[in-house]
């Protein structure tokens, strides 16, 4: 097995690791077993109230999204647009339980609209963006009922939900929609290139590597992601006018150069970029070690920027670095 350069905290917990099982085998199945383990470990919700709602779509069919918000905490909030990962093929939390909604009322105080987009492949690209734009566009017109400012809206998502964040930023400046004051794309997956050709952890059946990656979007985008202008947000050509982003990478994730790359091209169109890079970190690694220095203070990082975004408090940004030598 090739040696790949893991931070040492992470070392003990990456030897523990079993080779990756494909949930893309089975994704119902995959499915059936996310929704069981999160209904038998019940999120804690102290201190934390819950709506769902059913927004109509177009056709007449329903999209679920459930608003969560901090019980203590009166009047008009910021609001964040909340988007799963699960390569576009798995995720949505049983009903009241998205944890890291939760968490995101907790650590940013405000509202948190989190999404259940339609997935792949039973629903194909443009299912998924078209409905997280929706939820953008119904949280905007409902501000007033949600006691939510609609001044402060921000969307944000893990990996495939990352890369819905950055293609309903896009979708929002080009449609004239409701304005956003940040978007936070943690390890996003936003470029359906990612993964074609060598990638940091390659060789080691412990962790996602580009083979990995190319099975969600040949799932998601089976025409290819050319298709339809918001399929894969790195495709767009102007990144002008868009929100402050945050963008977090980890040095062992196949997603990492491509995310590099697109803080890049933010910063170069004039938008306000933090990027945190998370040297020796694998794709999704908090996940295995959420209590580690590492994966608290990258949540805390992402965390922190988006709430001072939505607060009004303009932190400093740090430039985009180099990007790392491949491991």
């Amino acid at each position: 097995m090739p040696a790949v350069h893991v931070d040492p905290e992470l070392a003990p917990v990456l030897e523990r690791l079993p080779p990756l099982l494909d949930p893309y085998a089975d994704i119902e199945g995959t499915r059936t077993g996310m929704h069981a383990l999160a209904r038998h470990f019940p999120a804690d919700r102290d201190g934390v109230t819950s709506e769902r709602f059913a927004v109509p779509r177009p056709d007449g069919s329903r999209l679920a999204v459930e608003v969560y918000r901090p019980a203590d905490v009166p009047g008009p909030l910021p609001a964040v647009l909340h988007f799963h990962g699960g390569g576009y093929t798995f995720g949505q939390a049983p009903p009241g339980e998205d944890r890291t909604a939760i968490g995101l009322v907790r650590e940013v105080r405000a509202a948190v609209v989190s999404v259940e987009y339609r997935l792949a492949p039973e629903h194909p690209c443009p299912a998924a963006v078209e409905d997280c734009y929706l939820a953008l566009e119904w949280t905007a017109g409902q501000a007033a009922a949600l006691g939510v400012d609609a001044a402060r809206l921000a969307v944000g998502g893990q990996s495939a939900g990352g890369g819905l964040a950055a293609a309903v930023a896009l979708m929002a400046r080009d449609r004239g929609g409701p304005a956003l004051v940040h978007q936070s794309l943690v390890v996003p997956d936003l470029d359906d290139t990612a993964g074609t050709g060598p990638t940091p952890a390659d060789g080691d059946p412990r962790l996602p590597d580009g083979a990995f990656i190319q099975q969600g979007w040949r799932h998601y985008a089976p025409e290819g992601a050319a298709a339809y202008p918001y399929a894969a947000a790195a495709r767009a050509t102007d990144l002008r006018g868009l929100p402050a982003a945050c963008v977090v990478v980890c040095g062992l994730d196949p997603l990492r150069d491509t995310g590099l790359a697109y803080a890049r091209r933010l910063r170069d169109a004039g938008v306000r970029v933090a990027l945190h890079h998370v040297p020796g970190a694998w794709h999704g690694f908090e996940m295995f070690a959420p209590d580690s220095r590492l994966a608290r203070e990258t949540t805390a990082r992402w965390t922190g920027l988006l709430r001072a975004a939505l607060h009004g408090d303009r932190a400093p940004l740090s430039r985009t670095p180099s990007p790392p030598a491949r491991a």
